[in-house]
């Protein structure tokens, strides 16, 4: 489709130009060829009469027109999706559509994981891509490049509609049999002993737990910092170590290691997991439908 002389596909095009600042990245991420992109970055040129990106050293750098113009190509592309979005019936069974969804591992293991099982035979045709949060994740949920974001509450971005997945309840995890778990955990047992926490994140940020924790004032002993929740129970089998863990995640791990679980010997808040998403799909109705799929997934199963 051309607008005024120009291919709308182009714009596209150069959405993805200066967010990538690169033609190879981009010719990747819109799987066309190379020199396909470097022919889509001439057009763009022309047409504007500008260089949009220029060469310094190795790396190439948005002009200043170029970076006038980034809102606007994003907004146009967001209204367009927004009306195509509304126009559009979804139809499980026969849509042939991809979502990405941002969610940490607990997430993917404890409510996609059963949930995309079902899914594979009520939507057979429906992909779905989950990527691990990043500091880079709002922003691509502002691009459109996300349709959905599971966090906690403190991990939300203010401005854009969120609602509450799952309240989530913490427990000890451990060995099952490290005998601080066999003969009763006490506080003070539990501030003793060693611990595996997990870092979030290319920064090793504080997980929900570690937050908390330093809240309420119980600093724990760390021996084993890890980057995922998933790699936890491998840190704690014929250890003597313990770990904050997801109840749910807890749960679903005990049947595929020698694990146990026990409540904390302290008062701990529960998780507050919040679905997140732009607000031009909110009448989306592939991302409506997906929102109630998760919806129902986090209730199907209740720990207590």
């Amino acid at each position: 489709m051309r607008l005024k002389g120009l291919d709308l596909n182009l714009l596209i095009a150069l959405e993805t130009l200066l967010d990538t600042r690169s033609v190879s990245r981009s010719a990747e991420r819109m799987n066309l060829s190379q020199p396909a992109m470097s022919a889509a970055l001439g057009r763009l040129r022309a047409f504007f009469g500008d260089e949009l990106l220029t060469v310094s050293g190795k790396r190439m750098y948005p002009t200043p027109f170029a970076e006038s113009l980034r809102p606007q190509v994003r907004e146009t592309l967001r209204s367009v999706d927004e009306l195509l979005a509304t126009s559009v019936r979804f139809d499980p069974g026969s849509s042939q559509r991809g979502f990405r969804i941002a969610a940490s591992d607990y997430v993917s293991t404890a409510l996609l994981a059963p949930l995309l099982r079902r899914l594979a035979r009520e939507a057979p045709g429906v992909r779905f891509e989950v990527i691990g949060p990043s500091e880079d994740s709002f922003r691509q949920l502002e691009d459109g490049r996300i349709d959905l974001i599971i966090a906690p509450d403190s991990f939300t971005l203010p401005g854009l509609p969120s609602e509450l997945l799952v309240e989530e309840r913490h427990v000890v995890a451990g060995w099952s049999q490290n005998p601080l778990l066999r003969s009763g955990l006490t506080l003070e047992a539990f501030l003793a002993a060693g611990h595996v926490s997990v870092a979030i994140g290319p920064r090793g940020g504080a997980s929900f737990a570690d937050r908390q924790l330093e809240l309420i004032g119980l600093p724990r002993r760390i021996e084993v910092s890890v980057g995922s929740f998933t790699a936890v129970p491998w840190m704690l089998e014929r250890t003597e170590r313990l770990a904050l863990l997801h109840e749910r995640l807890a749960q679903s791990m005990l049947p595929h290691f020698d694990l146990a679980v026990a409540p904390l010997p302290f008062d701990f808040p529960l998780m507050r997991e919040m679905l997140q998403w732009h607000g031009s799909r909110t009448q989306e109705a592939g991302v409506a439908w997906l929102r109630d799929q998760l919806h129902a997934a986090a209730t199907t199963y209740s720990p207590w």
